[in-house]
């Protein structure tokens, strides 16, 4: 039967009983999470989301009815408990616990709700995760998930102190808007009093913050949901978390970076105990994809990619010299592995480089005893594979992994993917490390084979190079943004941009991605107005709230950062969302289902 607290008030939680509370009465109250029936003896560890304590009731000191209570006992029940701090001396002293030392000698005890056997042991992170997305509120019981929304919190903390500190005001945006293109898929919510209409749910605050630069806000940030009904991938979500910042008065990168770098530096520092060397690296787009097949190239190792088109030129080896003519032949070297990677292992990569549209993996290493390994030494004379060993620094039981390709970006972008890949299954990677970096100069546009046309690469209100701007009629593709995104150990934690502020940059890019002006006055119409009335420089910049923290605690998924999370088809097991309506809500909102998918 479960009891009252009566008066009963916890006075410390159970990972913070110390040694120094040896001989004082404590009271202590969580979730059993281990008993041990010893006869005489009864031992419980109690915990909470501070830790876990041990208590010991002893039938030779303890009434017969507190024994026979303590006994009824079980997993998972919550339970208040009040005794004296008592030493653990010996082989009873537990290294492995925050609390080792000390236990409580039980003197009250009173169960305050009891638990059926749980569907899965809690703390068992093995358990399937359908399962445990299922029961989410038992599996949030787990120490690391704990500890991982406990240093979201402090994440989140610590943002809005910093940005309050410097002058930012936390201001909420709308959640129901217009849906707008150039972006994901937006979640629609019908209108019961405009029947036939609908808003959208905000993919980000993106127009919002923009106007609040037009209405002399000069700061803002808020901490915001957003929402994409896109094709999740495991580290997506279709509802998100942003840290969204916009200042007013900038007219150049470094001024967002600066500010940007102080709020990174304070999280570290707060969450980490780590001081950030700053100013962060800068690394061009251009050079990051030349370099590292990535635009969010991960530095805690090295193996870049390397351009060898200029060296294959006559070799001999067709699918080598059609590929140079047109586009590049590029390769990554891994040192001091050949011998680890079996003929097996290459169909693998083969087909992992295939995902990336590269019709295949050409391969040159040598042996643990000098001897040549290669996939195209019967088309090629010895001499060439001479210089390419030369050219490369190959070494003994060193392998390089060769991509030609007509359209460069496709090289680069396999390899950048093989490279990754590679460092993973070598343990090549130092997950000690982090590495923090800006890239910049992103192309402004990218070309849509679906839609013909151009369209933008961050959002239609990014501002080009001042020196590109008369590249946008004639040569689109040419033109660099004034955007940048921050990579962390391969990882794009934020992005962001300078804004177009001025009329005709902002006509003239509507007009490059093809819209119309009466598109442009339908889609984008409040917001192109609110130009005519003084819009001063701006620019700012999101962070993902999900991967920063899961950055921070090492997580491998941003499930584990988000205390109830979708499963990757967008449904919530615990809940059962998304779930059909009554038919009375669907005619209030002037809908009818038509036959189609489950």
């Amino acid at each position: 039967m479960a009891e009252f607290l009566s008066g009963m008030k916890r006075t410390v939680r159970c990972g913070e009983v110390t040694a120094d509370m040896v001989g004082q009465e404590v009271t202590v109250m969580g979730w059993t999470n281990r008993r041990r029936n010893l006869g005489s003896l009864l031992f419980f560890q109690i915990r909470d989301i501070s830790g876990i304590v041990q208590a010991v009731l002893d039938s030779n000191k303890a009434d017969e009815a507190l024994f026979s209570k303590a006994e009824t006992v079980r997993l998972e029940y919550v339970i208040a408990v009040r005794g004296k701090v008592l030493r653990r001396t010996g082989p009873n002293v537990n290294p492995n616990m925050k609390t080792g030392e000390v236990e409580i000698e039980i003197s009250e005890l009173r169960i305050l709700s009891e638990a059926e056997v749980t569907p899965f042991n809690v703390g068992d992170a093995n358990a399937g995760e359908a399962l445990r997305l299922k029961y989410r509120y038992l599996d949030l019981r787990r120490e690391d998930l704990q500890r991982n929304l406990i240093v979201r919190s402090k994440i989140a903390q610590t943002t809005r102190k910093y940005l309050s500190d410097n002058g930012f005001l936390e201001i909420e945006t709308p959640f129901l808007g217009k849906s707008t293109p150039e972006g994901a898929r937006d979640y629609l919510v019908p209108s019961r009093v405009h029947q036939g209409k609908f808003y959208a749910l905000p993919q980000s605050p993106q127009i919002f913050k923009q106007l609040l630069m037009v209405s002399g806000m000069d700061r803002y940030f808020q901490i915001v949901k957003c929402f994409r009904d896109e094709d999740l991938r495991a580290n997506r979500q279709p509802e998100f978390t942003q840290i969204d910042i916009e200042m007013s008065f900038v007219d150049k990168e470094e001024d967002v970076f600066e500010i940007i770098e102080g709020l990174i530096s304070a999280i570290f520092k707060d969450v980490k105990g780590l001081e950030l060397k700053r100013p962060f690296a800068r690394m061009a787009y251009a050079d990051a994809m030349a370099n590292y097949g990535s635009d969010k190239p991960d530095l805690r190792f090295d193996m870049k990619l390397r351009d060898i088109t200029g060296i294959v030129d006559g070799c001999g080896f067709g699918v080598f010299e059609n590929a140079a003519k047109s586009g590049s032949v590029r390769c990554v070297v891994l040192k001091n592995h050949e011998s680890d990677v079996s003929r097996k292992e290459i169909d693998k990569l083969t087909d992992l480089v295939k995902t990336y549209k590269a019709k295949g993996l050409a391969y040159y290493g040598k042996t643990a005893d000098g001897a040549d390994r290669c996939s195209f030494a019967k088309f090629v004379p010895a001499e060439f594979l001479d210089r390419l060993a030369a050219e490369l620094c190959l070494e003994n039981n060193d392998i390089a992994f060769i991509v030609a390709d007509a359209d460069d970006e496709t090289t680069c972008v396999s390899l950048g993917a093989l490279r990754c890949h590679l460092a993973e299954k070598f343990s090549l990677i130092d997950k000690d490390r982090y590495e923090i970096l800006w890239l910049t100069d992103f192309p402004l546009f990218e070309y849509s084979e679906d839609e013909g046309r151009f369209v933008a690469k961050h959002h239609p209100f990014t501002s080009p190079k001042n020196e590109d701007v008369p590249l946008m009629k004639t040569a689109p593709e040419k033109v660099r943004a004034k955007a940048y995104d921050l990579v962390i150990n391969g990882e794009e934690a934020g992005g962001g941009s300078l804004r177009i502020y001025n009329r005709d940059i902002q006509k003239l890019m509507f007009e490059t991605l093809g819209f119309t002006d009466e598109e442009i006055a339908r889609k984008f119409g409040f917001f192109v107005n609110a130009f005519n009335y003084g819009t001063p420089p701006h620019g700012g910049i999101a962070f993902g709230l999900d991967r920063l923290t899961m950055l921070l605690t090492g997580a491998t998924s941003i499930k584990d950062v988000i205390a109830f999370p979708k499963m990757q088809n967008a449904c919530d097991l615990m809940t059962e969302a998304p779930d059909v309506v009554e038919d009375k809500q669907l005619k209030e909102l002037g809908i009818e289902i038509s036959a189609g998918k489950d």
